[in-house]
């Protein structure tokens, strides 16, 4: 049985379908940016690109630890 995805990684499906771009685009967006704080970052991506607070947050959490994982 599958295990269901859990954590910021449950809105990924819904972010790539509703603003067109996979997620590794919007990673490569957020790791491009000169911003290094996550409420920077989720500003700019509900400013700049239209997300929603939830959409951008998550994207925005998972990006960030991930490169703290290393």
């Amino acid at each position: 049985m599958t295990e269901a995805v859990k954590g910021p990684a449950s809105y990924f499906p819904s972010i790539e379908q509703k603003y067109g771009r996979p997620i590794a685009e919007w990673q490569t967006m957020i790791r491009a940016s000169d911003l290094t704080k996550h409420k920077e970052l989720v500003d700019w991506l509900k400013a700049e690109h239209e997300m929603g607070h939830g959409h951008a947050n998550a994207l925005v959490k998972y990006t960030l630890d991930e490169d703290a994982a290393g």
